[in-house]
């Protein structure tokens, strides 16, 4: 999603040849990115709860978001070998749909508690296997990674000064993990808006994986932003009921 945005800008980046016009597109950028990227940000906090504590939560976006890091500025500098290698753009569409897929498995394919399982926390999924803090970490990199692979590669596309796009990358990053760290909040208080994220997360991986089937039968970006648009508003659509103690 985020590939064909880059390429908007375009023209401004061909002709920005001074250093301040430059460093003037650097917020266009960065911003352009935390706009689009919120299924991104949706699906490292819905990974980073599984902790179930705050302070290893913030820890783990911490850890998993610098080593992203590390990861995006190595496919910058492989950027123009991504470009023509589809195998890899092929497995990130995979693993996108399969983090869509598991999360409406876990929604709908397990059974209902009865009252006796809910009041017995061993029962309860969840509760029972809390994943370690290094396994949350690595899991983060990684789908950090496959959201970066097309934006990434198109950014370098558009432009050769490879500075920029680090810079951007890095810029990316940091309010990546500021807004990864209002949806941990937001995702305790809107019943719908994970589920609203993992399905944004479908459409992107549905997306990729049909420009590498059949690009003429791509969808319009437009239609993208506004389905993903309308995810958001009915994932912010309802809140989670008060817990109210007798």
């Amino acid at each position: 999603m985020e590939a064909e945005s880059i390429q908007s800008l375009l023209p401004l980046l061909e002709g920005a040849d001074q250093w301040s016009e430059l460093l003037l597109l650097l917020p266009l950028l960065v911003a352009l990115e935390v706009v689009l990227s919120a299924d991104n940000a949706i699906a490292l906090a819905a990974i980073s709860r599984g902790l179930h504590d705050r302070q290893r939560q913030a820890l783990a976006l911490n850890l998993g978001l610098a080593l992203a890091l590390v990861f995006r500025l190595l496919l910058i500098a492989a950027a123009r070998w991504v470009l023509a290698y589809w195998p890899l753009q092929l497995a990130a569409a995979g693993y996108l749909l399969w983090l869509c897929a598991q999360h409406l498995w876990v929604l709908f394919g397990t059974p209902q508690q009865t009252p006796e399982s809910a009041a017995d926390p061993l029962s309860q999924p969840e509760l029972a296997a809390v994943p370690s803090l290094a396994s949350v970490v690595g899991t983060l990199a990684i789908t950090d990674l496959a959201f970066s692979l097309d934006s990434v590669a198109a950014a370098v596309a558009v432009s050769d000064r490879l500075w920029l796009v680090m810079t951007g990358g890095v810029l990316g990053v940091l309010a990546l993990r500021l807004t990864a760290g209002l949806f941990v909040r937001w995702l305790e208080e809107f019943q719908h808006l994970e589920t609203a994220g993992f399905l944004a997360v479908g459409l992107v991986g549905v997306r990729l994986m049909l420009r590498l089937a059949t690009p003429r039968l791509l969808p319009p970006e437009w239609l993208l932003l506004a389905l993903v648009a309308a995810l958001f508003v009915w994932g912010f659509s309802v809140r989670k009921p008060l817990d109210v103690n007798p």
